[in-house]
C-alpha cells in the first residue's frame, strides 16, 4: 500500500527483527523465571510479617475509637473524601476548559517524585496528589489510636508506613514516568533488561525476589577491596587473627585488636585505600590485628554466647598478647561485637584478668531498654519465628537478618534499587559499600536466640546480669578506660540507647562522642572526605537530649579525636612488629579464608 497513511512495513525490517528478538528474549526468560520461582523454600509465616493479632488490636482499636469519639472519626473522613473529591472535581474542570494544567500542589517535596512530569503532567501529579492525601488520611487515623499500648502503636505504626511505601505509585510501572519514558526511549529493550535482572536475581537467591544492591563482578575481596596487606597469624573454627604490616618506622606499645561484628564481614573497615579505618589506624603508628569470624554453616548449630566469648574473644586477646609479648591490650567492639565485649569485660572484671587497657565501642547497644526502630521486630512474633527456625536449620539465616534490617530503609534499600533494576534495566553499581551489604554472614541459632531473647527482649545484661560460662555479668562491672561512637541517624543501635549503656558502666573514664551519619557511614568516615561532623560533651550525667543540646559540634571525621584519646592509652614507640616477628609461622595472606566463604542460602 501506497497512501500518505499507510506504513510500508516492508521498508523497516529491522524494527520487526528487533521485535522479534525481544519476543523471543521475553519467551526464555519467561521459561527461566517460572524454574527460578519453583525453587523458592517455604517460608515460615511469622517470619514474613507481625502476626494477625497486631492488626486485630488495631483494627480494635479504630472501632474503639469510632464508639468514643465518633465526631473525630467522621471530621477525619469527611476532612479526607472532602479533599480528595475537590482536587477530582478540579481536575475534571481543568480538563473539560482544555487546561492541562494541573490543579494547585500542596503536597511535601518527596525524593521519589522527582521528575518534573510529577508536578508537570495532569495524569501523573492526579496520582501523586491522591495517593499523597490517601497516605495522610492513613496516618492520622492510625497516629490518632489512643487505646493502644505505646509498643504496639509503634509497630502499628512501622506497618503502617511500610504499606504506605509499598502502596507508592513510583513502584508500578503504569506510573512511573521514569519508567515509561525509559521503555519509549529504548523501543522497550528497558523492560527486556529489567526481566533479565529479575530472573539473575531469583536464581541466584533460590527464588526469593532479593535485588542484587551491587555489580558483583566489579569486586574481590583482596584484589580491590580489603587490601590492607597483612597476615593471617591465628586461626580455630571461630575466627582467623589477622596482624597488618606497619606502615610506619616505630609504632605504641601496646598493640590494638579490633572486633567487627559477626553479622556481616569486617572490611567494611577495610573497603578502600581512602576510607579504610584500619589502614588508617596502622598509618598512626599501631600494631593492629583484625578478627575475622568464620561464617557459620549448620555444624555451628551448638554454638552460642559462650563460644563467641570464650573462643572468639578471650581467645584473640591472649594470641595477641602472646604474638607481641604484651601484658595489656587496648580493643574495639563494633555492633554486637561491642555488645559482646562489654560481657567479656564484665567477665574478665570478675576473674581478675586485667588484659585490657581500654576499649572502644562501635554503634553498640548495652542498654535495650529503648530498641529503637529495629524494636519492631523484636516481640515474640517474630522471634519466636526464629527460635523455631534456629531449632529446625540450627541457624538464623542471612535472608531472614538481611530482610530486616532493608526493610528499615525499604525505599532506599528495597523500592528504588527494584525500579531502577527491574523498570529501568539499568545494571546495579559498581558501589562497594552496597556490594558489602550483599557479602551476607549467618548466625549460629543457638547464639542468635540467646542474643534475641537475653539480650533485646529481657535487657539481662543492664538488668538482673546476663549469664555467660557460668556466672552473670552486669553492665557496671565494665571499668576500664573507655571511648564509645554513637551515630546520630543509626537506625539499628539508636545513639541514645548506645549513650545510656555506657553512662550504665563502671569506668571512671569514660568518653562519648557522636558522629553525625548513620550506623556505617558515621563509622566509615575518614577525615579526608570532611564529610560528617561529630559532637562532644564531657558531662555525661546528663540525659541524652539534654548532652546533644549542650554538645559542642566539630566540623570533619571523629576519627583524630579518637585516635588522640587512644594514644594516651597506648603506650610508648617501640620499633615496628611485622606479623612473623614472634617466630611463629603465619598463615597465609590478608584478608584471610574465612572471609570469603559465602553464606548458606
Amino acid at each position: 500500500m501506497t497512501g500518505d497513511g499507510d506504513v510500508k512495513t516492508q521498508d523497516k525490517p529491522h524494527e520487526f527483527e528487533a521485535l522479534n528478538a525481544n519476543i523471543a528474549k521475553i519467551e526464555a526468560l519467561s521459561q527461566r523465571l517460572v524454574s527460578a520461582l519453583a525453587q523458592k523454600k517455604p517460608v515460615p509465616q511469622s517470619l514474613q510479617g507481625p502476626n494477625q493479632e497486631l492488626f486485630m488490636k488495631a483494627a480494635a482499636a479504630y472501632m474503639a475509637e469510632m464508639m468514643n469519639n465518633p465526631a473525630r472519626v467522621i471530621e477525619h473522613q469527611v476532612g479526607h473524601w472532602g479533599k480528595t473529591l475537590k482536587h477530582y472535581v478540579d481536575a475534571q474542570h481543568r480538563l473539560a476548559k482544555g487546561d492541562m494544567s494541573p490543579p494547585p500542589d500542596e503536597t511535601p517535596k518527596d525524593r521519589r517524585f522527582a521528575n518534573p512530569a510529577w508536578d508537570n503532567n495532569p495524569y501523573f501529579n492526579f496520582i501523586k496528589q491522591q495517593y499523597m492525601m490517601n497516605a495522610e488520611a492513613i496516618e492520622t487515623a492510625v497516629g490518632d489510636l489512643e487505646v493502644m499500648e505505646d509498643r504496639e502503636r509503634r509497630r502499628v505504626d512501622y506497618f503502617t508506613r511500610q504499606i504506605i511505601d509499598m502502596m507508592s505509585p513510583t513502584n508500578f510501572l503504569a506510573t512511573n514516568p521514569d519508567a515509561l519514558q525509559q521503555a519509549i526511549d529504548t523501543d522497550g529493550e528497558s523492560l527486556v533488561r529489567g526481566l533479565e535482572n529479575l530472573v539473575r536475581d531469583l536464581e541466584e537467591h533460590q527464588g526469593e525476589a532479593i535485588v542484587n544492591l551491587a555489580d558483583k563482578a566489579a569486586f574481590k575481596v583482596g584484589k580491590n577491596i580489603g587490601t590492607s596487606k597483612g597476615e593471617v597469624v591465628f586461626r580455630n573454627r571461630m575466627f582467623e587473627l589477622i596482624q597488618y604490616a606497619p606502615l610506619t618506622n616505630e609504632v605504641h606499645k601496646t598493640p590494638l585488636l579490633i572486633f567487627p561484628p559477626w553479622i556481616n564481614k569486617f572490611y567494611i573497615l577495610d573497603l578502600r585505600e581512602q576510607n579504610s579505618l584500619i589502614k588508617w589506624v596502622v598509618e598512626q603508628g599501631y600494631t593492629v590485628f583484625v578478627v575475622s569470624w568464620v561464617n557459620p554453616d549448620e555444624s555451628y548449630a551448638d554454638v552460642g554466647m559462650d563460644t563467641y566469648v570464650e573462643e572468639g574473644f578471650l581467645t584473640a586477646i591472649a594470641q595477641v598478647k602472646e604474638i607481641t609479648k604484651e601484658a595489656k591490650i587496648n580493643v574495639i567492639g563494633y555492633c554486637i561485637a561491642g555488645t559482646t565485649l562489654a560481657i567479656t569485660l564484665g567477665l574478665m572484671k570478675q576473674r581478675g584478668d586485667k588484659s585490657i587497657k581500654s576499649a572502644t565501642f562501635f554503634t553498640t547497644l548495652t542498654d535495650f531498654a529503648d530498641q529503637g526502630e529495629v524494636g519492631v521486630f523484636l516481640d515474640d512474633d517474630f522471634v519466636d519465628g526464629i527460635e523455631a527456625e534456629a531449632t529446625r536449620t540450627g541457624l538464623m539465616k542471612s535472608l531472614y537478618m538481611n530482610r530486616t534490617f532493608s526493610y528499615l530503609r525499604a525505599n532506599d534499600l528495597i523500592y528504588q534499587p527494584a525500579i531502577r533494576s527491574y523498570m529501568m534495566g539499568e545494571a546495579p553499581p559498581a558501589f562497594d559499600l552496597l556490594y558489602w551489604n550483599g557479602d551476607a554472614t549467618n548466625l549460629p541459632g543457638r547464639m542468635a536466640v540467646e542474643y534475641l531473647r537475653g539480650l533485646c527482649q529481657r535487657d539481662e545484661l543492664s538488668t538482673t546480669g546476663f549469664p555467660i560460662v557460668g556466672t552473670t555479668v552486669h553492665l557496671s562491672e565494665v571499668d576500664v578506660p573507655l571511648c564509645a561512637i554513637g551515630c546520630e541517624t543509626d537506625h539499628i543501635a539508636a545513639w541514645t540507647s548506645s549513650y545510656n549503656g555506657v553512662r550504665q558502666m563502671g569506668s571512671k573514664n569514660k568518653t562519648f562522642i557522636l558522629s553525625e551519619s548513620g550506623h556505617i557511614a558515621g563509622i566509615v568516615n575518614p577525615p579526608s572526605k570532611k564529610k560528617y561532623g561529630h559532637y562532644t560533651n564531657s558531662d555525661l550525667t546528663l540525659s541524652p537530649q539534654e548532652w546533644q543540646a549542650g554538645a559542642d559540634f566539630h566540623q570533619g571525621s571523629w576519627w583524630p579525636r579518637w585516635e588522640n584519646w587512644l594514644s594516651s592509652k597506648a603506650g610508648k614507640m617501640v620499633p615496628a612488629r611485622h606479623p612473623g616477628d614472634s617466630g611463629r609461622a603465619t598463615l597465609g595472606p590478608a584478608p584471610g579464608d574465612y572471609v570469603a566463604s559465602q553464606a548458606t542460602p
